[in-house]
């Protein structure tokens, strides 16, 4: 709203990175000087607790930026133990990956995740306590769902090949990326 009241240069519109294509064609726009992509979860996501992406406060353990797919709750009560392992060391880099894998199928067998603080502590229990560590031990874990169940990767993988078609020659890409598989992703493309 502020900015349209400005008259802009900037447009945000709203859409998966994946789709910039149709995102654009649907605003009536085949070309741009310029696109920013702002990769992973937002403060707002993770403010809204209905939304299930925070560990520190409860909510469904949900985690889809959309509404669709399958929810993280769905990966942890059905993904086997060794698959579960090697998602939470690819995509959260979690050196502890085995140890909770095995604690998230150990307690499911007896009650189905449901919510995120659940999740939480069995991870927290699985690692041994915080132990004087700054971050949550569950911090790579939630984000290894959360780039599963929103495919993150493959969608900035789209959004790399739909902005090199998009922008317009000494146009600008912005990309703003907070983990190092994003980040090789970016480097490897520029």
């Amino acid at each position: 709203e502020e900015l349209a009241k400005s008259r802009p240069r900037l447009h945000p519109l709203l859409g998966r990175f994946g789709n910039l294509d149709q995102v654009l064609e649907d605003a009536g726009v085949n070309a741009a000087d310029g696109i920013v992509l702002d990769i992973g979860v937002s403060s707002f996501q993770l403010d809204e607790d209905a939304r299930g992406f925070s560990f520190l406060r409860d909510g469904p353990l949900d985690m889809r930026m959309g509404q669709t797919g399958p929810t993280a709750a769905d990966i942890v009560n059905t993904w086997s133990e060794s698959d579960l392992s090697q998602l939470i060391r690819a995509l959260g880099e979690e050196r502890q990956a085995k140890r909770i894998a095995r604690a998230i199928v150990r307690r499911r067998n007896e009650t189905p995740f449901t919510n995120t603080l659940d999740l939480a502590d069995v991870i927290e229990d699985a690692v041994g306590g915080r132990r004087g560590q700054r971050s949550h031990p569950a911090t790579l874990t939630f984000q290894a769902l959360r780039m599963l169940v929103n495919d993150e990767l493959g969608e900035l993988a789209k959004a790399l090949k739909a902005s090199e078609r998009l922008l317009k020659p000494g146009g600008r890409l912005v990309i703003v990326c907070f983990h190092s598989l994003e980040d090789r992703i970016v480097k490897t493309f520029m």
